[in-house]
């Protein structure tokens, strides 16, 4: 097992290699023997054979890259499959487009070979991802593990791990209180341990040691770990130094990503209003009420602004005061149910960034009063105000609508201490990717206490 996991990268990369080059192969193939000709493109660009080719590859392994296409043994076989054809569909509309322009076409026009080609490569890449993770499992099958916890129940983490039962495999769990001694006997027995939320002493001692033992280790980041991913080396002394510098954004910064907000939300305004146009409509003709919903919301240094939604619940859903949606909530109307799906509800959000209280790309923009709440139980909550509240953002990408605040929290962290203009683009992308991804939208359970909850509660007390 240890020596196939030193050639899991270069196996991986040689399958990544393998799908390429037989899309390109075909890629190439169409452009051959339908494009190139003087009745389709022309003489003139025949000598640009290699470079139309070389644009296919890059963007290829370009959608792949971004969208998790080639992460066959990470992500569960439908979603590699989902990026994988995404990547696709995306690559190939773009090629066309090229196409068109270099051919002077019409949309439509010499379309056929294009969407055939298409067809074949969702077909490839079913085959390549079903037989890949046939290959996977079989070369690394699920990890043995040791799970070490504290005082706060680990069923949640295990939960979660257990619903990748071809990567990981609980098969014992042990308290902290056992004593750092016992624990490290059967750490021996393991290939691989995940480390629950346990006091920074321990959690070092058994990171060491596993460290010494050349064992696989998983362990929950405390939000100090999360502060020094973006620190300076410091090498002026023989004594190395961490510097977290700590400060927001730089002007320059603060500036593209303004710039990015303006020029983005204008074309996403072009191209999303027949469907605001259309989503206002039905919600009108379904109850006659008001089509957008107001909120107060919390941004950038705790400023409030009004918020824009399409309302996606009845009226009356708020008489008994703020809460977040949960799995089944009777108060979202039929209407509502699809654009919240598909995340549409959020678009009117357009007007805020180009007001200015919200920017493409930030933390979540929560209520005051829910806010208030988690800070009692949370007191580092307002760090993710340090930035302006975004439409899309890491914790809304990487988490779910219903993640717990302290790991919202921690999403919302990594986003602001790993910031680059990279990022907010990356992040872009990768929110077009989950627009259809149902987890992404689903409300809290039914035995988790929202904010609202919560504060009744204690008001009653």
């Amino acid at each position: 097992m240890e020596n196939r996991e030193r050639y899991k990268r270069i196996i991986m990369f040689l399958s990544s290699v393998v799908i390429v080059a037989i899309e390109t192969a075909l890629f190439a193939y169409i452009w051959y023997n339908f494009y190139l000709s003087k009745e389709v493109i022309g003489r003139l660009f025949v000598r640009g054979n290699q470079v139309v080719i070389g644009l296919y590859v890059l963007m290829l392994y370009f959608f792949y890259k971004i969208y998790g296409g080639f992460k066959v043994g990470y992500l569960r076989v439908f979603e590699v499959i989902y990026s994988q054809i995404l990547s696709v569909v995306c690559v190939n509309f773009i090629t066309y487009l090229q196409l068109c322009l270099i051919g002077r076409w019409r949309l439509g026009e010499h379309l056929t070979p294009m969407l055939a080609m298409t067809g074949i490569d969702l077909i490839i890449v079913v085959i390549w991802v079903v037989g890949m993770r046939f290959v996977y499992t079989r070369l690394y099958p699920p990890r043995q593990m040791l799970m070490v916890y504290g005082e706060h129940n680990p069923g949640d983490l295990r939960s979660k791990l257990e619903t990748r039962e071809d990567k990981y495999a609980i098969k014992e769990m042990v308290p902290i209180s056992l004593g750092l001694d016992a624990i490290k006997e059967k750490i021996c027995g393991y290939k691989a341990v995940v480390i629950g939320d346990i006091p920074s002493h321990e959690r070092n001692v058994l990171l060491k040691y596993c460290f010494e033992k050349d064992i696989r280790c998983y362990s929950i980041p405390k939000l100090s770990d999360i502060m020094l991913r973006n620190a300076d080396d410091i090498h002026l002394f023989d004594t190395t130094l961490l510097l977290s510098r700590n400060l927001r954004l730089t002007a320059e910064q603060l500036f593209c990503k303004r710039l990015v907000d303006i020029v983005f939300s204008l074309l996403m305004l072009v191209i999303a209003s027949p469907f605001m146009l259309v989503i206002a409509l039905a919600i009108k003709l379904y109850d006659g009420g008001p089509v957008l919903y107001k909120q107060p919301r919390l941004t950038r240094d705790k400023q409030i602004f009004m918020i824009l939604k399409f309302r996606s619940m009845k009226m009356d859903s708020e008489v008994k005061g703020a809460q977040l949606a949960k799995k089944e909530d009777d108060r979202i109307t039929p209407v509502g149910k699809i654009i919240r799906r598909i995340h549409f509800d959020e678009l009117p959000q357009i007007f805020n960034i180009l007001k200015g209280d919200m920017s493409l790309v930030g933390p979540r923009p929560e209520r005051p009063e829910i806010a208030a709440v988690y800070c009692e139980k949370i007191p580092e909550f307002d760090y993710r105000l340090k930035v302006k509240a975004g439409l899309t953002g890491y914790a809304q990408v990487y988490g779910k609508y219903n993640t717990t605040p302290y790991d919202k929290l921690k999403l919302d962290l990594t986003y602001i201490e790993t910031y680059s203009l990279k990022l907010d683009v990356k992040l872009l992308m990768l929110t077009f990717k989950i627009l259809f991804q149902k987890e992404n939208t689903e409300g809290v359970e039914a035995w988790q206490k929202t904010a609202g909850q919560e504060k009744e509660e204690e008001d009653r007390k």
